[in-house]
């Protein structure tokens, strides 16, 4: 892509994430302004009813009084009617952190009295948030334009996990690609298979790597790799011969170790169950993409002993800078289905963990940095890609990869 069509796209892309946060703010106002006037112009119509009906009923004719009441109430309903929806409409359409959950419960409890003014008020809580959230992260990107603290000396290279892929309408890593652009980053994807071995996806990756390398004429790459692309990207520079090509490999919340809980539901599923399932998800991954997905191959190379066995034959390149991130769940209520389930598990045989991977085993190379909340749900696996585009109260997830690749600037990658 061109450097004009990149600023092109990236222009487009803020100019729509601004216009859909202005058009969220506008519909939070609307709401909390239909919530006031719904309250007291409620309360005002009562009195006024109240007032004829008692203190003075004989002040006009009850026919007057009640044709001008009833089209006073009438007029107050239509009003308050459009204001709603204007903003129920703006919110529905552009919040990211309403969710599906949220979006049910509002209209389950639209027609609940009294319980559909506690709904309004959670959804209004959690959009003006955002809104202001959005708002501020907006500013600081401006603020800092000029600096791009994100341009790095060599490009990016993002490497996804294992089971998903690189899709152009539905990004791996969520809003982190677009955060680093606005910051001075340029980004290029793994897009290697999503379920094979860590050989195969590591031959896949050197190929990619080589082409970019020579495509653009950049020397070397930088690589973030979340979970099993850890371990794809470490094969492919101690066993593919990319070595020269690589600056850095920082690896989010990847099983160096392996996971023991991998070896036990392995020892534990019959053979003839395992091959049922990896069929399934062949099936299902060639229609994503995959030219040919090996689900088996890709779990076992997932395991404790798979992963020890690998790592004593894969020594890392001194030529290049090795670091690690990992993170925590503080609760199997913390992350979404599967981290849900597979949490207590996990933290039964490898300790703390983010759903699917344990501290231990994502620490890797010169330097480790653990991700954690003092309170409230923790980071999960699927948080540190982002997954669910959620905000995680007491931690910024874009900001976090934007430091982290101004970090790699400072130090020469």
């Amino acid at each position: 892509m061109k450097n004009s069509d990149k600023i092109l796209s990236m222009l487009t892309g803020q100019k729509t994430a601004i216009r859909r946060n202005k058009i969220l703010a506008g519909g939070v106002a609307r709401l909390k302004l239909f919530l006031v006037t719904t309250v007291t112009g409620s309360a005002l119509l009562i009195l006024s009813l109240l007032y004829h009906l008692f203190i003075k009923p004989h002040t006009t004719t009850g026919f007057a009084w009640g044709t001008a009441y009833l089209t006073e109430l009438l007029i107050f309903i239509l009003l308050e009617f459009i204001l709603f929806w204007s903003g129920i409409i703006r919110v529905y359409t552009t919040s990211v952190q309403l969710g599906i959950k949220w979006r049910i419960i509002g209209i389950a409890c639209g027609f609940i009295p009294f319980v559909h003014i506690w709904a309004l008020c959670r959804i209004i809580a959690i959009t003006s948030r955002e809104a202001a959230f959005e708002k501020e992260k907006y500013l600081l990107d401006q603020v800092r334009a000029e600096s791009r603290i994100c341009e790095t000396k060599y490009p990016l290279l993002l490497v996804h996990g294992v089971f998903f892929r690189d899709f152009r309408f539905f990004n791996y890593w969520g809003r982190i690609p677009y955060a680093l652009k606005q910051n001075g980053a340029v980004v290029y994807y793994g897009s290697q298979q999503s379920a094979a071995s860590v050989a195969s996806c590591g031959q896949e990756l050197a190929e990619r790597i080589r082409s970019i390398v020579q495509e653009t004429g950049c020397g070397k790459v930088n690589i973030i790799a979340h979970s099993k692309g850890g371990l794809d990207s470490r094969y492919a520079i101690s066993a593919c011969g990319v070595s020269s090509c690589v600056a850095s490999l920082t690896t989010i919340n990847t099983p160096h170790r392996g996971c023991i809980f991998a070896d036990y539901l392995l020892d534990k599923i019959p053979a003839k169950v395992q091959k049922s399932v990896a069929r399934k998800y062949n099936t299902a991954l060639k229609k994503f993409g995959d030219s040919n997905p090996d689900f088996l191959s890709a779990v076992q190379d997932l395991t404790a002993s798979a992963c020890a066995h690998r790592n004593e034959k894969l020594p890392d390149c001194p030529d290049v800078y090795y670091q690690s991130v990992g993170s925590q769940m503080n609760r199997a209520s913390s992350g979404r289905f599967p981290l849900n389930m597979a949490y207590p598990l996990v933290r039964h045989f490898d300790g703390a963990n983010d759903g699917l991977v344990s501290l231990e085993s994502a620490c890797w190379g010169e330097h480790f940095t653990q991700l954690a909340t003092p309170e409230g749900r923790g980071i999960s696996h699927g948080d540190m890609i982002d997954l669910n585009r959620e905000n995680i109260p007491g931690f910024d997830m874009r900001e976090f990869y934007v430091n982290l690749v101004a970090d790699l600037k400072n130090r020469g990658f």
